[in-house]
């Protein structure tokens, strides 16, 4: 029986096909729940969890969770990798993926969305700045400066640019990337300043390659989250993993409950 309709673009499903893929999302559920099932009776704690992350967030803290995961559950492994926020979203709903840790998280109708931490976000500068030895920066104090930004399809350029607007602050765009690690180097590099999530920048700090300084805009903030596929099924070594992460977010326990 013909399986792929190939008169439509893009490509379809027959009939015959819609019938075969619905036994073929069947079969991999009953894997899954099998696997999980398998997996509860077992003394240790073993498999592998599958993590897709944005860099700033997979950068910033999958060492250091990494380490603690393996103290936790030494005969189970976490694997990681770091994508762009779409092909995180991708790949947890191809199921290459079990968890996605994303920031600005979309609810979509095939997700669930666990909110994870509410990151502030400081000014950054360098060691040389004029701003550098303030202990707070007023949006004001940001009119005219020299700006490194996010490229404008990213969504935290559009928070960030309506903040701005909201403030009456005018800044001068004279860079702009799609990605934070980018942005941290330019400004360590005295090409301007940015507003980042302050969390992203402790080893620059440490190093003395940047200057974080708090913002007077409470409300700036960025939201992150983890996204699973609805309905799925975790086994011991992702419930462990859940709940460590728990202990490092803002209110998720609630929210665990249903992946159990």
């Amino acid at each position: 029986m013909q399986l792929l309709d190939r008169s439509t673009r893009p490509l379809g499903l027959t009939p015959g096909g819609k019938l075969y893929a619905e036994l073929c999302r069947d079969v991999l559920r009953r894997e899954e729940d099998f696997t999980a099932s398998l997996d509860e009776i077992k003394a240790e704690v073993e498999g592998t969890v599958r993590v897709a992350s944005i860099y700033s967030i997979g950068l910033s803290e999958m060492s250091r969770l990494r380490e603690e995961f393996t103290k936790l559950c030494p005969g189970a492994q976490l694997h990681v990798e770091y994508l762009r926020p779409d092909k995180v979203y991708e790949a947890v709903i191809e199921d290459q993926a079990d968890l996605g840790f994303i920031s600005y998280p979309e609810h979509r109708r095939d997700l669930t969305v666990i909110p994870w931490r509410e990151e502030r976000m400081t000014v950054a500068v360098y060691p040389a700045h004029e701003l550098a030895g303030r202990e707070m920066v007023l949006p004001k104090d940001l009119d005219g400066q020299d700006f490194i930004a996010f490229d404008e399809e990213v969504t935290i350029r559009r928070e960030l640019d309506r903040f701005f607007k909201d403030s009456g602050v005018a800044v001068s765009v004279v860079m702009q990337f799609d990605n934070i690690q980018s942005i941290k180097e330019a400004v360590a590099l005295g090409s301007g300043i940015s507003i980042l999530p302050e969390r992203t920048m402790h080893a620059e700090v440490d190093q003395g390659r940047l200057v974080s300084i708090p913002l007077h805009a409470p409300e700036l903030v960025r939201p992150t989250g983890i996204i699973h596929r609805k309905k799925k099924k975790f086994a011991k070594a992702g419930r462990e993993f859940l709940s460590l992460v728990a202990a490092t977010g803002d209110s998720m326990e609630a929210e665990l409950v249903g992946t159990s």
